[in-house]
């Protein structure tokens, strides 16, 4: 089936990232790619503890894609291409397969839209994925559906990302 944690509101990958807990902790095998993240992350330093959990590789710093240069910009999508390749050779034996912030790289034009539905089309595991604004087609493909509301935040009284709660 096919999940998808999206909204405004904090808590999407981290809602992910609790299903994959969950599922290494029955035993059963997850592959977590990540978009337009780093690896400084709490969860991915956690997660990477777990021999049931395969991390896909991140640089170790990502630029915001409203930052790049077409340079950066064309890199980064040629990255996605071959994350994409790496998903589907991970994808065989896996029970759960999580790609965070999917949503937020088709947004942003790094990820084609028909390149991420081919992948979905091609997996025979669970899925999850998360970001902003999914596309519709993702909307009308998900068996589960998850808003996340921004109702109140830090960062609206310039309180920035704090360590081991945003990242």
């Amino acid at each position: 089936m096919l999940h998808l944690y999206c909204g405004n509101g904090k808590g999407k990958t981290t809602a992910a990232m609790g299903l994959a807990l969950r599922a290494a902790g029955r035993g059963k095998r997850v592959v977590i790619a990540q978009f337009l993240k780093g690896a400084n992350s709490g969860e991915r330093f956690a997660l990477a503890q777990l021999p049931q959990v395969t991390l896909l590789p991140v640089p170790d710093a990502v630029i915001f894609s409203f930052r790049m240069t077409e340079e950066e910009r064309r890199a980064e999508a040629r990255r996605y291409q071959d994350l994409l390749a790496q998903i589907r050779r991970e994808a065989p034996g896996c029970f759960l397969l999580v790609l965070d912030e999917a949503c937020a790289a088709v947004n942003t034009g790094l990820l084609p839209l028909e390149d991420l539905l081919a992948c979905l089309d091609s997996l025979e595991c669970e899925v999850v994925l998360t970001g902003r604004d999914p596309a519709p087609q993702l909307v009308e493909r998900a068996d589960y559906i998850t808003s996340m509301e921004a109702v109140r935040h830090p960062f609206e009284q310039g309180i920035s990302a704090r360590k081991g709660i945003e990242f």
